[in-house]
């Protein structure tokens, strides 16, 4: 019943994270664990109302959930096998939590 289970996904797209829930879904893994939260904690706008003021651009609301998959350890070989057949990768971001101003930055130089 309670079954240790380990992450195989854990990024910032939603789109990646409902393909790779639902083909699992559909391969019949049981005792999936899948869902989503926020990653930072909300910036108190002026009225005291909790809004969150990045949200009132010109692009709308952003998408700033962390989106997670946990499978039972015993099933993970079955699950990548899976993900290697349909030409999906999961994978888990290690620095979603960093600030963005100490995330490690790539040079193309």
């Amino acid at each position: 019943m309670f079954e240790k289970k380990t992450d195989i996904f854990k990024k910032k797209d939603r789109a990646a994270w409902m393909e790779i829930r639902d083909l699992l879904k559909k391969e019949g893994i049981r005792g999936m664990s899948a869902g989503h939260y926020l990653q930072e904690s909300v910036m108190a706008g002026g009225c005291g109302a909790k809004l969150d003021p990045r949200d009132f651009g010109s692009g709308g609301k952003v998408d700033r959930e962390v989106y997670f998959i946990r499978v039972r350890e015993k099933d993970q070989e079955r699950v990548q096998e899976i993900l290697r057949r349909n030409g999906l990768a999961a994978g888990i971001e290690e620095d979603l939590m960093t600030d963005a101003a100490l995330k490690k930055r790539h040079s193309y130089i």
